[in-house]
This record gives C-alpha cells, sequence and structure tokens, in this order.
C-alpha cells in the first residue's frame, strides 16, 4: 500500500475496496497487524497476549473456559498458562467455587505489561490518526465500531442500517 493516501495508489485501492471490500480490509489489517507488532516487542506472544486479554476481562475463570474462549484445546492452554507464568504474568490458583478447578488471574506484573503495551499502542495510533483530518478519523471509527459490534452480533448485523441510506 502506499503511503500517501492521496497518492498514485488512491485510485486503485479505492477500485479494489469497491470491487471487494474484504480483501482490502485484509490487507489493511495485515498492515496494522505488523506495525502492532513492531509497536510491541514482546516477552510474551501474540497467542499469550490473547490470554492476557482474556484475563483481564474475565479474571479468575477456569483453563476449559479460557480455552473455548481462545478456541484451543485444553493441552495447548495449559502450555500457554505455564510459559505465562514463568513470566511471571499469570497466576494459578484453587478456585473459590470449587476446589477440583483451578482459577487463572494476571499477577500486578501482567496487569503492568498489558497496560504499558496498550499505552503503547494508542500512543502509536495517535501519531498517526493525528495526520488524518477529522472526518477520515470519525469515518475510522465508525466503520471498526461497525465491525466490531457485527463480530459480537452477527445475528443481529444482517438487516443493519448504520447510515439511514438502505446499505
Amino acid at each position: 500500500m502506499d503511503a500517501d493516501p492521496g497518492g498514485p495508489g488512491a485510485r486503485r485501492r479505492a477500485d479494489r475496496a469497491d470491487a471487494d471490500p474484504a480483501a482490502e480490509l485484509a490487507d489493511v489489517l495485515e498492515v496494522l497487524w505488523e506495525h502492532g507488532r513492531a509497536v510491541s516487542p514482546a516477552p510474551a506472544s501474540p497467542s499469550q497476549l490473547r490470554v492476557l486479554h482474556c484475563l483481564d476481562r474475565d479474571e479468575g475463570i477456569n483453563l476449559r473456559t479460557l480455552g473455548e474462549l481462545l478456541g484451543a484445546s485444553p493441552p495447548s492452554v495449559s502450555r500457554l498458562c505455564d510459559r505465562l507464568e514463568v513470566l511471571g504474568f499469570v497466576r494459578r490458583a484453587p478456585s473459590r467455587a470449587s476446589g477440583r478447578e483451578l482459577e487463572l488471574r494476571l499477577t500486578c506484573h501482567g496487569r503492568t505489561h498489558l497496560r504499558a503495551l496498550k499505552d503503547r499502542r494508542v500512543a502509536s495510533l495517535r501519531e498517526v490518526t493525528d495526520r488524518m483530518t477529522p472526518a477520515d478519523r470519525r469515518a475510522l471509527l465508525h466503520g471498526l465500531l461497525a465491525l466490531r459490534a457485527t463480530l459480537a452480533h452477527p445475528e443481529t448485523a444482517a438487516g443493519r442500517d448504520t447510515e439511514g441510506d438502505g446499505r
């Protein structure tokens, strides 16, 4: 993709987006993913970061529930948590509800790591979005919020008319 959104490739990108917006979105997300990896040098892998984010949202869940959230097998989830314990990001403790289960919790170190990661990512995105026009920033936010809502509730998204123009 061209660095200049109004440069020579802008029309070609717009034509591609009209022809297949999903393909263009995939390309853009790939660029954002790579940018995020550059901003987020890690002791934790992307899979491990997903675990940390899940535990940040649902602290105290067990391995089975975490596996369901991640769509991963119990042995894979257990290995991920083993590595995160070694890094000092996660702690397993006996469940308060059932003595047969373990709860997963972020440690202070894990929570601090996530907060610092988010701060770096926000700063990096702010640096880029500050160069966009206010209208483009609003359109980007609107589109991303619609994408998140559709992913969260695909059953209600089919007939949604977010702009009032029948699209």
